[in-house]
């Protein structure tokens, strides 16, 4: 099966990609290849009744399938170039923001009208986290909730599926370049193209290692994000969600100087599982619609780590300390804040007697067990600094998660097009190390398809 245009990935990024081709080259036979399922056929099996922890499922319906990672991890796409990535080095701030308004705009035309927009711009919160040590990023952020995220998926799909062609649960194997063009490998067959868009997300990072390495592209990795996913009551961070919904916040801490920063808040949200080449890490969610939504907040601190030479391996070193975290408790483990200040491990009967309700059922433990000594000291110290902005975030009552990884795919040598050495072989989205956000990898599958579509 011959095609112009073959796209590996139907996270944001392949979407997108898949979208303007259709826009502005309806001639062009296109094909997206994912190892998930289509979106009516993503379900995880954990309900916490008969069900209630991972079963390593063949495809992770979290993390696969079409909508990508991002499916159901609560819709917010975040217009800035201060965080989500480094798109703008390869095509400028300006025509960053550009695709990624672009981006919201067909948002709008396929559910998302009537969501909320949130800024940064003019908050005073910035001069009271300045006060306090603290830096609240820049950044306007569309709210669609998982409910309202998951509407807009399923009119983009109605929009391609008719005239593009998808095929689920059929992981790609290899790539091997052609004379002219490429050929994919699956299990299901070999299919070839003139061109062809990597987007694989995170869960990819494994695979697209092979690929580089394969074909040898340059390619280096060198950080991953280690960290815990807090829950509290929403009071009290009611001031800076009702207001900014997500707040970007960093702290260096006084005795490492390490950068910590919050990440994927979720204001009435839920905590959830998510299996990644095998490993439960921890995230969240939230909805839009109110029957939905719980009385917690919830959302990661994370410490980035950069290694240098000769450590490589940046992912296998987040993957080692989830792994520890699933040897104890067999998957998740949660912690009260004051029994990790106390050194003691958290019981069922502590969590139950406390203020906090869990959304997760996680297994009770000890985080100073699985977090190295120096990412828990400063997941500690954010936490008291959180509490001078936020007071009650440093309760004894408050939940912490362990442990939350970010993967960060290695950094793929592509030009200004996100082209690689290979004529006609882009890499995009979050699984080419450019993009680490919903709109920064849609961002980028339309200014490629745009690219393809001029005949370059």
């Amino acid at each position: 099966m011959n095609y112009d245009v073959i796209i590996i990935g139907a996270g944001p990024g392949g979407i997108y990609s898949a979208y303007e081709l259709k826009e502005k080259r309806p001639d062009l036979k296109v094909a997206v290849f994912d190892a998930g399922s289509e979106l009516e056929k993503r379900k995880c099996p954990i309900d916490n009744d008969k069900i209630k922890t991972c079963i390593g499922c063949k495809s992770c319906s979290i993390m696969s399938g079409f909508g990508g990672a991002g499916a159901f991890s609560d819709g917010k796409y975040n217009i800035t170039n201060d965080f989500g990535g480094t798109l703008y080095e390869h095509i400028g701030k300006t025509k960053a923001i550009e695709l990624m308004e672009y981006v919201d705009s067909i948002n709008m035309k396929n559910g998302g009208e009537g969501t909320k927009l949130y800024s940064t711009a003019g908050t005073q919160l910035k001069k009271v986290c300045m006060q306090n040590k603290l830096k609240l990023l820049d950044a306007s952020v569309r709210h669609l909730g998982t409910d309202i995220n998951y509407v807009v998926l399923q009119n983009l799909y109605a929009y391609l599926k008719d005239t593009v062609d998808f095929y689920f649960m059929t992981a790609v194997e290899k790539i091997e370049a052609l004379d002219e063009g490429f050929e994919i490998k699956t299990a299901k067959g070999e299919y070839t193209c003139k061109q062809c868009i990597v987007s694989v997300g995170r869960s990819g990072s494994k695979w697209m290692e092979t690929v580089c390495e394969d074909l040898k592209i340059p390619a280096k990795s060198n950080r991953v994000d280690i960290g815990v996913r807090v829950e509290l009551p929403s009071v009290i961070f009611s001031h800076l969600t009702d207001e900014l919904y997500e707040s970007k916040i960093v702290y260096r801490t006084e005795k490492f100087e390490d950068n910590v920063r919050t990440f994927c808040m979720n204001p009435h949200g839920i905590v959830v599982n998510e299996n990644t080449n095998g490993i439960i890490t921890v995230n969240g969610h939230s909805y839009e619609s109110k029957e939905m939504q719980t009385d917690n907040t919830n959302f990661a601190l994370l410490v980035a780590k950069h290694f240098s030479e000769p450590f490589k391996d940046s992912n296998g070193y987040g993957e080692s300390i989830a792994r520890l975290s699933n040897m104890l408790g067999g998957g998740v483990i949660v912690q009260r804040f004051g029994d990790l200040v106390r050194g003691r491990r958290s019981n069922e009967k502590r969590i139950a007697e406390g203020l906090v309700t869990p959304t997760l059922n996680a297994t009770p433990g000890d985080l100073s067990l699985v977090l190295p000594k120096r990412i828990l000291d400063g997941i500690m110290e954010m936490i008291y600094a959180l509490d001078k902005i936020a007071p009650g975030t440093a309760n004894d009552d408050t939940l912490l998660y362990g442990v939350e990884v970010k993967f960060y795919n290695m950094e793929v040598s592509v030009d200004e097009n996100l082209e690689t050495g290979y004529k006609g072989l882009y890499m995009i989205g979050d699984g080419s190390g450019v993009t680490h956000s919903l709109s920064h990898a849609s961002a980028s599958g339309v200014y490629v398809a745009r690219r393809i579509a001029e005949g370059n």
